[in-house]
């Protein structure tokens, strides 16, 4: 049975990383997906057993990644789809396992708590920077004629990726592959029914990969667009919306380092919001790396992007893995970030 936690009661959010269900160097079978769910599983069940609303956001890299070279493997079969719509599909392919993992760790400990996942909408600006110069890499890699056969096709922007021996490009050749826009997160569509069902003691799980992007019509409307959110930031989104206190973000590692992987790495247990920041600026977090969640930790606590502080904001953040999760929550691990 899980530990007893020191959250009881408090609203917590929880994002666990697309590469923590896919991890590097694993088959990325479903069975193994779902194994390295049973650890975040039976610590997420402790939170809920103490009676907490909970709300969930996960990643989706490889997977929808996967799912677009399914695509690709098949467009001479089937009309290929639009990246919009693989990161739907994603949503509720992870969210469906998210949801029975939790079920059966409720059922062992005997938690009797519903959970449900909702394909969620994020409205993005069409002014959004973003959409003029897209910089995130998708699907798979491509020879340089296929990239710009494509180009012309399609109007895809593709960049310059590593060739060299086994590679699309052949031995010396180029290789590409597919950018796309990574906007910010404006609103999440759903916010008001994922807000309801968690206060009702729903544990939800929502805004998979960052959501689905849209944009919204004079009138009202969306339209789905193909561009790839953060879901850290739109995790913030919906934590300050729900008026989360505790915000547990879940990845590879079990822990913020200073010089990660060097000799001279050294493991952070705690950070105020402005060290935070300071080790932030002076790149010791990557933009690629933990960059993103050590952002969100800091947006999150000062009640949003550019720092509004007071009431709005959360109270506190734990970095860790999901295998490290249940000790986190007692101290014994992890990195815990605060004002």
């Amino acid at each position: 049975m899980p530990e007893k936690t020191d959250n009881p009661g408090r609203k917590v959010i929880i994002s666990i990383g697309g590469n923590a269900i896919i991890r590097r160097g694993g088959t990325g079978t479903i069975d193994e997906q779902f194994a390295n769910m049973e650890s975040a599983s039976r610590a997420i069940a402790g939170i809920a057993a103490s009676g907490a609303p909970i709300i969930i956001t996960h990643g989706n890299g490889p997977i929808v990644g996967n799912i677009i070279l399914r695509n690709e493997a098949a467009r001479d079969t089937l009309p290929p789809m639009p990246l919009y719509i693989a990161d739907a599909d994603s949503e509720g392919g992870i969210g469906f396992m998210i949801q029975q993992s939790l079920y059966n760790s409720f059922l062992k400990i005997g938690v009797k708590r519903e959970v449900v996942a909702v394909v969620t909408q994020v409205v993005v600006d069409p002014a959004d920077p973003a959409f003029s110069k897209p910089t995130k890499p998708v699907g798979p890699y491509y020879t340089e004629e296929a990239a710009a056969a494509l180009t012309a096709s399609n109007g895809w922007v593709m960049a310059e990726g590593p060739g060299g021996p086994g590679g699309p490009g052949g031995v010396g050749g180029k290789s590409f592959r597919r950018v796309v826009p990574s906007p910010k997160p404006v609103r999440v569509v759903e916010v008001g029914v994922i807000t309801s069902l968690s206060n009702s003691g729903v544990v939800v799980i929502a805004a998979g990969g960052g959501g689905v992007p849209v944009f919204e019509g004079a009138d009202g409307t969306l339209k789905g667009i193909d561009a790839v959110v953060d879901k850290d930031s739109t995790t913030v989104i919906l934590a300050l919306a729900s008026s989360a206190e505790l915000f547990i973000n879940l990845t590879e590692v079990d822990m913020l380092y200073t010089s990660f992987g060097t000799p001279e790495a050294r493991g952070i247990k705690e950070l105020g919001t402005e060290e935070a920041a300071g080790l932030l600026e002076s790149g010791e977090f990557p933009p690629g790396s933990m960059g993103p969640k050590v952002e969100a930790a800091i947006a999150f606590i000062d009640g949003g992007e550019g720092g509004e502080g007071g009431e709005g904001g959360g109270k506190e953040v734990i970095i860790t893995s999901p295998a490290n999760l249940e000790a986190a929550l007692s101290g014994r691990a992890g990195t815990r970030i605060h004002r």
